[in-house]
């Protein structure tokens, strides 16, 4: 069988994209809100370090005032450009049926029928799959930083608790894995109540410092950030790296916008996250202004010092909420990139009856707990995390932006300057925006590229290695017209009864028939071959998911196709065939199924360690039985050696 970015299947119940269009203006409130405490988790958190690393981390650049217009007025604007306009006026139009990320932007070029040529949809399949890779490093490093930033108030209110920030930290995090398995949905519902009290306090916080030093609102004007680089244009470039950690979230608009869809995701952006991010870094500036000292952590330094106790649960709480919106987001790419045949199968666990959003995916928790654990133990402290994690982000948005570069020319037909023009101009910023951070990669900088790129590999072998598993059983595969004639001139038994035979391609016959018909010399009286399809878009509607062929003699051909959202299920096919006039008992029915073993060859292909490690996949894939929801007892396996 054919084997099945980003959303985040959030632990929310939320409607598809475009129902957001048939309620009103209550309806979209509610929505919006909802939005708060997936999309803006990540972004929202982001003032507990990001103007810290501007002045007090590894590259702290003095406290004075040219400094401090400087870095406030390139925060305002790089909030404006990238997350304003990129994402939320341009990017976020470039939906694959309603569904967004970069898994959802790859497949929407690759099953377009105006792409020309293989040479974008090759481009496509490797920044997708690379993409895909930095946001697992994500789904590591976002938990690592913003819950280890919020625990390090602590150090603020109490110094003698320095020693205990980090095991506190490790102890929550842990907590966080743990209750993974039990699903989100009687919690879900608070998350975007409790990051609406977190913007509000801290738009409070930051508005009652700028209202003592009024002044610092004039860093809007752009000219503070061009003098800043101008005065030092390689001290621009080392502090561009702290300023991007404030844009950092922003791909989660696009990841989430099947969830939401485009009118609450703005929305919610315009109202409460901007406005209050704006103000809360703006009463920064105002604060190191009158007190450089503050530059040690100017985000708890904002309240007043019995306010501490309240504040840091609940920053804690904001990033807890901000790691389970990534975390969500890592099982919803990894089913997105089992069904698109990146990774192999694996067990998808559904963790409520009523929301198909909510899922587990034990092996990528408790692998994403692991490097969460190593990246605290191994970096300390959230200011030694930083380099890493903008690294990881600042390479995403770039690949997303060339990424989009390609569908707007494919996809959309703009014409080359239209697309060069927009596209480009976002390039600059993002690549600039890299360099910054490319800086970074020998402090730390270096560990999510090597998690990346592990994980490209394996993912790029999978795939490749089901082309060429493909192309070798389809040269083993007989025609169904010979076999009807050779039928016909030698007729076999047919016994009562129905056999389903699942096949990976709707042109030939499975392998396992010619196996079992050559060593068994029967034939049921009802043979269906069945071909589960994953089409580039996210859902395919019920009327479109099931066609059935008949060939006559008692064979039948079955094509069940399902968008990468979506997860097969048999008894699902087989009450689509019942409908189509094809009854399929589930009872009594025996599902063949053909296991291959590998075999590592020089045949032309891949290269032999790779072949070695997919065959080691390959092995350790959940079966399709289990996959499919198909009850063992009634399985008959066929098995067969094949060379890679």
């Amino acid at each position: 069988m054919s084997a099945p970015q980003q959303s985040s299947g959030t632990s929310i119940q939320t409607p598809h994209a475009g129902t957001t269009r048939k309620g009103g203006g209550h309806y979209l409130a509610r929505l919006s809100l909802l939005a708060l405490g997936v999309v803006y988790g990540d972004i929202g958190t982001s003032p507990l370090y990001a103007m810290r690393e501007a002045f007090h981390g590894q590259h702290g650049i003095p406290v004075t005032s040219g400094n401090v217009f400087g870095v406030l007025s390139l925060i305002f604007w790089s909030l404006i450009l990238i997350v304003t306009v990129k994402y939320h006026v341009v990017i976020i139009r470039a939906d694959n049926k309603g569904e967004g990320g970069v898994l959802a932007l790859m497949a929407l070029v690759n099953g377009s029928r105006v792409a020309r040529g293989l040479s974008p949809r090759r481009i496509m399949i490797v920044l997708g799959i690379f993409g895909a890779a930095l946001l697992y490093a994500d789904g590591a490093l976002t938990p690592a930083i913003s819950v280890l930033s919020a625990v390090e108030g602590l150090e603020i209110a109490e110094p003698a608790l320095q020693h205990w920030v980090l095991w506190i930290t490790l102890v929550i995090l842990v907590g966080l894995f743990m209750f993974q398995s039990r699903g989100t949905a009687r919690v879900g519902a608070v998350f975007g109540p409790v990051m609406l009290v977190w913007f509000f306090v801290i738009a409070v916080l930051g508005l009652n410092s700028i209202l003592r030093h009024p002044a610092v609102v004039g860093a809007v004007v752009p000219s503070h950030a061009i003098r800043f680089f101008a005065e030092d244009p390689s001290r621009g470039l080392i502090v561009l790296g702290a300023v991007f950690l404030a844009v950092t979230g922003g791909e989660a608009l696009y990841a989430d916008l099947g969830h939401f869809g485009h009118s609450a995701i703005q929305l919610a952006w315009f109202t409460i996250p901007l406005p209050a991010l704006l103000l809360n870094y703006f009463g920064q500036g105002a604060l190191l202004l009158t007190q450089p000292e503050a530059a040690a952590n100017p985000f708890y330094l904002l309240a007043p010092a019995k306010a501490l106790y309240a504040l840091i649960p609940l920053a804690t709480a904001a990033t807890i909420i901000a790691s389970q919106a990534i975390i969500s987001g890592a099982f919803s790419l990894t089913r997105q990139a089992v069904q698109l045949g990146y990774i192999p199968r694996l067990q998808i666990e559904h963790t409520s009856s009523r929301e198909i959003g909510q899922i587990y995916v034990p092996s990528v928790n408790w692998l994403l707990m692991l490097l969460t654990i190593a990246l605290v133990l191994g970096f300390q402290t959230s200011s030694n995390l930083a380099g890493a994690y903008g690294v990881a982000l600042s390479t995403l948005m770039a690949l997303t932006t060339v990424m989009f570069y390609v569908m707007s020319r494919e996809v959309w037909g703009w014409s080359l300057p239209k697309a060069a023009a927009v596209s480009g101009t976002f390039l600059v910023v993002d690549l600039t925006f890299l360099v910054a951070n490319a800086l970074k990669i020998w402090h730390g900088g270096w560990v999510p590229l090597a998690i990346a790129i592990v994980l490209y590999f394996v993912m790029s072998t999978w795939k490749r290695g089901r082309e060429i598993l493909s192309k070798r059983m389809m040269e083993k595969t007989v025609p169904l017209k010979l076999l009807l004639a050779d039928l016909a001139a030698e007729p076999p038994i047919r016994v009562p009864g129905t056999a389903v035979f699942m096949s990976g391609s709707s042109d030939g016959t499975p392998p396992a028939l010619v196996h079992n018909l050559a060593h068994n010399k029967v034939l049921h009286e009802k043979v269906v071959f069945l071909t589960v399809m994953t089409e580039d878009v996210p859902h395919v509607g019920g009327e479109h998911r099931v066609t059935v062929k008949r060939s006559g003699k008692g064979f039948h051909n079955v094509v069940a196709r399902y968008g990468f959202m979506q997860d097969p299920d048999i008894n699902e096919i087989l009450a689509a065939c019942k409908a189509n006039h094809l009854d399929i008992p589930l009872e009594g029915t025996t599902f063949f199924l053909g296991r291959e073993t590998l075999i590592a060859s020089d045949r032309p292909g891949m290269a032999m360690w790779r072949e070695h490690l997919f065959s080691f996949m390959s092995r350790n894939a959940m079966r399709a039985t289990a996959f499919f929801k198909i009850p063992p007892n009634q399985v008959f396996e066929v098995g067969a050696q094949v060379e890679l």
